[in-house]
């Protein structure tokens, strides 16, 4: 035998091992994995508005292996863990996390939109988005009402429940991107439902943000409480923001929408004001986290639902500062951009040595089998 094969043959992983490591994967998988289709899309679409075509066309393709990736491992846990699916779903902490492949469609579906002109792709993940956003909407907040034991408010309730708000957004989003691309009849269609969408995403956000405020302020608030999702309390803001901008944009296609112009700007400079303000509170709360109370920083899936917020709000504010003639706010996106390319690095080194770590549990486990 040639010397190290031997011991090779021992260290190297059999085909049982990587089932083994895919079934462990899809078991794992958390909810909001779909986080980082969003987080990915919308950095990629800010880049594109900012005139940074390579940077916004590689993060698109790896945007599409992305999403094929988490949704195969869904439904592998799907199929080999529907109990742990169901009880992840109609959880009051977890449950609100399902909202993400709805927002993650809708946002990789405008890429297609913006950046591939694809617009058959599109319409399908806009077909898609609004099946989920049906089903989980009235699975999820059906479950919760009817449940015989409730959490308390301080423990059932965080900022993951606006991811609610930005799947709606982001089907009103990717309705106004197709609605302008798109002939009559549909045309006017399309606008309807990205205003209706619009509104009612804006009345989920107060009802929403009235809970999580209380809970803010009137609860016993530790640095393990405060997850990367509260920073949605923004992202859902911005995304809001978008979807007025792109209404405002397509007001020439839609009389409705034309004799609604100034409510349509009112509440579309409302929201971004509102996500604004969030931005300093957010920072604050950050630095109290991990400097103050040093609580340790470690890769979460969950630290996507931080990074989509500033793509967002990049991505809100040039197009707001477009629709509203607002020049002097273009400043604002030109330097923001960076922060989020920023904190999307971060997130994916992060995301790359758990893999790394994953590949080489894989790779001891037969050798700690054979011993």
């Amino acid at each position: 035998m040639i010397p190290g094969a031997e011991r090779a043959q021992r260290t190297a992983p059999g085909p049982g091992v990587f089932v083994d490591t895919l079934r462990r994967a899809a078991q794992g998988l958390s909810p909001a994995y779909f986080a980082m289709v969003m987080a990915t899309g919308i950095v990629s679409v800010a880049a594109h508005l900012l005139e940074m075509p390579r940077i916004a066309n590689a993060m698109f393709w790896l945007n599409i292996a992305a999403y094929i990736v988490i949704w195969l491992l869904t439904a592998l846990r799907a199929a080999w863990f529907p109990r742990e699916l169901w009880r992840d779903m109609i959880d009051h902490q977890r449950g609100p996390a399902f909202f993400t492949s709805v927002a993650a469609s809708g946002v990789l579906g405008s890429q297609f939109v913006l950046l591939a002109h694809d617009y058959a792709v599109a319409k399908f993940l806009w077909i898609l988005a609004l099946v989920l956003w049906v089903g989980l909407t009235y699975t999820v907040f059906t479950a919760f009402t009817i449940k015989e034991r409730k959490p308390p408010l301080d423990e059932g309730i965080s900022g993951a429940w606006l991811l609610a708000v930005v799947a709606t957004q982001s089907i009103a989003v990717l309705s106004a991107y197709l609605a302008a691309h798109w002939g009559r009849p549909y045309k006017l269609e399309l606008n309807f439902l990205a205003l209706s969408m619009w509104l009612w995403g804006g009345m989920l956000y107060i009802w929403m943000i009235s809970l999580i405020f209380y809970r803010y302020t009137f609860f016993r608030f530790s640095p393990g409480d405060l997850s990367p999702p509260y920073w949605i309390s923004m992202g859902a803001m911005a995304i809001s923001t978008l979807a007025g901008s792109l209404l405002i944009v397509n007001s020439p296609d839609a009389p409705f929408l034309t004799s609604l112009l100034p409510f349509l700007r009112g509440f579309t400079v409302f929201y971004w004001a509102t996500g604004t303000w969030w931005i300093p509170m957010l920072l604050v709360l950050l630095v109290w986290r991990h400097v103050y109370t040093r609580f340790p920083l470690r890769y979460d899936p969950l630290y996507w639902g931080a990074v989509f917020p500033l793509g967002m709000y990049a991505a809100c504010t040039f197009e707001m500062a477009r629709a509203l003639q607002l020049e002097f706010l273009y400043v604002i996106p030109r330097y923001l951009v960076y922060l989020a390319l920023l904190a999307w690095a971060a997130a994916f080194i992060g995301l790359l040595r758990t893999l790394a770590e994953a590949v080489a549990d894989c790779y001891r486990r037969p050798s700690r089998g054979g011993a």
